[in-house]
């Protein structure tokens, strides 16, 4: 059974930094894209970043470009979010995803950054 496991999340300071880490299992992801997205308490589940399969080609939402900076390894299977200057904005659930149509989702992993 694919699964995707997050960590890395905490509390955090505003200007700190967080590397938040996906480990899927099950199955090979190699081939797919994967997926940063987070929600906020009270809001829709948003966007963060992505990255192509053979890690060629990312994309950021504009409030995280910059800041934020995917990448991964196949070889070990996992993705990375590398979080910098956090804002308390950054707050949120964070989730990574996998496939064509983002397919597989993890459970989460709670970012919380202090003003």
């Amino acid at each position: 059974q694919a699964q995707l496991v997050e960590s890395g999340g905490g509390l955090v300071q505003a200007g700190g930094s967080l590397r938040l880490s996906c480990a899927a299992s099950g199955r090979t992801f190699s081939s797919y894209r994967m997926g940063w997205f987070r929600q906020a308490p009270g809001k829709e589940r948003e966007f963060v970043a992505a990255i192509s399969w053979s890690a060629d080609s990312t994309a950021y939402a504009d409030s995280v470009k910059g800041r934020f900076t995917i990448s991964r390894d196949n070889a070990k299977n996992t993705v990375y979010l590398q979080m910098n200057s956090l804002k308390p904005e950054d707050t949120a659930v964070y989730y990574c995803a996998a496939g064509p149509g983002y397919d597989y989702w993890g459970q989460g992993t709670q970012v919380t950054v202090s003003s």
